[in-house]
């Protein structure tokens, strides 16, 4: 599948941001990428899994770091400590040659870690600027806040060692750990360090493996639910029952944002939303917990859908898929619900996706199960 135009760019990432669950990283970051790296003739194509050879090695470069809002406080260190420059084209693409020259191997593949409106974008433009074959596939099906929620840690797959870029070329190696948390937490810190986000590459893995455990065909299918909202809402349908219907979902919520606490911590954007419904919702509320993505739902303050499931927030109108950071107090959204892919419904993927790897004393129960509208 190649991108060859605006069109065919915007419909991408409309959909990489509907599954990033409220993250995934800027969806505007994704398309400025994306068509600038189009306008400067580069290449913007993605392979089925089964073209990858089983000897060539694969590497996986994604994004860390918070989406958070930057306050003026943050604006101000970050002139003190001279980070004003933008000195790096593309951070994923220059996590994987730093990656590459540390291991003393070249990789040939390239395959995203996460499903997102910048995440996932910036690894096809990394491709590119390497003229590297990019996966059609990823390693989650979703967006997640931290690297262990993969299906490589699921499948006991090495990530390290792991090469950390930003923006203004500061560049680090993370070479050991004790594991995949403290990796996590080591690399978010290093995005912290300077205010944004890092480009970091990891998980060299050969063809052969890349093939089990990859979810194929992700980013074509993401392609098509964009286009799928846009000609709904062109077409005068109604593109959120478009998208529900398309993807087997639900409809959980409609109503309006009435209230949203939000903090930068840790590296995470962390919050919750709360709407009050309208239309056939109206006199109920549901509140959203999200740590970067969606993951824990209250209706009527009683636990509703959580992860790995999806909850995914939508402008009511258009079908337009809301990362966190640009949802605000007034906004008219509907909330999809989505059943995880299927890695995650295991027992290992519940445990590191789950309502208590966030800390709350939840039992997962599928959303097929706990669904009353």
């Amino acid at each position: 599948m190649k991108f060859t135009n605006s069109e065919e760019i915007r419909d991408l990432v409309r959909g990489c941001t509907f599954m990033g669950t409220g993250g995934g990283g800027d969806p505007k970051d994704g398309i400025e990428w994306l068509e600038t790296a189009l306008k400067e003739g580069y290449n913007l194509e993605v392979v089925p899994p089964e073209e990858i050879k089983d000897d060539e090695l694969t590497v996986c470069p994604f994004l860390m770091g918070s989406i958070a809002p930057q306050t003026e406080e943050a604006k101000r260190k970050k002139e003190r400590l001279g980070l004003t420059e933008t000195k790096v084209k593309s951070i994923q693409a220059r996590a994987v040659e730093e990656l590459e020259k540390f291991v003393g191997k070249k990789t040939d593949a390239l395959i995203a870690i996460e499903l997102g409106g910048s995440n996932t974008a910036g690894v096809i433009v990394a491709g590119a600027h390497l003229n590297k074959k990019v996966i059609d596939g990823d390693y989650t099906g979703r967006a997640i806040p931290e690297i262990p929620q993969t299906t490589p840690y699921l499948n006991n797959c090495k990530m390290l060692p792991i090469s950390t870029v930003d923006l203004y070329g500061n560049t680090c190696i993370i070479k050991e750990t004790t594991g995949y948390e403290i990796a996590e937490r080591i690399g978010k810190h290093i995005a912290a360090a300077s205010f944004g986000l890092a480009g970091e590459a990891g998980f060299l893995i050969p063809g052969s493996k890349m093939k089990e455990i990859v979810i194929g065909g992700s980013l074509s299918s993401s392609y098509e639910l964009g286009k799928g909202i846009r000609e709904a809402y062109e077409n005068g349908k109604d593109p959120v029952d478009w998208a529900v219907q398309y993807l087997n979902g639900w409809r959980l919520f409609d109503g309006k944002v009435s209230k949203k606490d939000w903090e930068d911590k840790e590296g995470y954007y962390w919050g919750e939303h709360t709407i009050e419904g309208e239309g056939k919702f109206k006199g109920n509320n549901l509140k959203i917990w999200f740590k970067n993505e969606n993951h824990i739902s209250w209706l009527n303050g009683e636990p509703y859908v959580t992860s790995p499931d999806m909850i995914i927030v939508v402008d009511k109108k258009t079908g337009e898929p809301k990362v966190n950071s640009a949802i605000f107090e007034g906004d008219e959204v509907s909330v999809i619900g989505l059943k995880a892919v299927p890695q995650f419904r295991s027992e290992a993927g519940i445990d590191i996706l789950g309502p208590r790897h966030f800390d709350f004393d939840l039992e997962y129960v599928p959303i097929e199960e706990k669904v009353k509208f």
